[in-house]
């Protein structure tokens, strides 16, 4: 079950209203809670700047969670996929992910228990020029896929990492029906050995 799953130049089009937030447009996806963040930068002959986060233009989508971990990751391959990860309440977290060099296929999975999306998923287009940040709330598992050699990401999130606490999904699960824009390349040991789900798995309770 999915959003976004049809070609990629289709992506941005799957989503609704925009709002404006100071240095932000806020553009909701069709997975209520899930929005893209579009960073609005200035500049001039020297260059430009980008917020990359701001906690009071964002305390209407951040509920005044505080960010207490930022994360930067650099994947080579083309084709490698890193997720389906989250993590179990009370560690469950928000994460905003923005891309800093390169390109990804960026995708948010809601496991809300109860939540009339559950299992539905939403991907977008992570890259170093369109100035977009997924911002995905908790009660959700996220991955990506490299599209460009070299990628890099930047990470906020609002919980630390717990090891113990984490969770994952499968990233070639039937049931997530994930259209992944390229054959899924290099995993971790851990992301390949993650279960399947079965109809144990209720979701989260946020």
């Amino acid at each position: 079950m999915g959003c976004g799953q049809g070609a990629l130049e289709d992506v941005v089009s799957r989503v609704s209203a925009v709002r404006t937030s100071g240095r932000f447009d806020v553009v909701a996806t069709a997975i209520a809670g899930l929005n893209v963040l579009v960073r609005k930068p200035v500049g001039d002959a020297r260059g430009r700047l980008e917020r990359m986060f701001c906690a009071s233009d964002l305390a209407e989508w951040t509920a005044g969670l505080p960010i207490v971990q930022i994360n930067r990751t650099l994947t080579s391959q083309v084709g490698a996929v890193r997720g389906l990860h989250f993590q179990f309440p009370p560690h469950a977290e928000m994460k905003f992910v923005a891309c800093l060099r390169g390109a990804v296929f960026d995708i948010a999975v809601d496991i809300r228990r109860g939540s009339p999306t559950f299992l539905h998923w939403h991907g977008e287009i992570l890259d170093e020029e369109n100035r977009r940040t997924l911002a995905i709330p908790r009660g959700f598992a996220h991955g990506f896929q490299c599209l460009k050699e070299n990628s890099e990401l930047l990470y906020f999130h609002t919980a630390a990492y717990k090891a113990d606490a984490e969770g994952a999904l499968n990233v070639r699960d039937p049931r997530l029906a994930i259209a992944w824009p390229l054959p899924v390349g290099q995993l971790s040991e851990r992301d390949e050995g993650h279960p399947m789900l079965d109809d144990r798995f209720e979701g989260l309770t946020i």
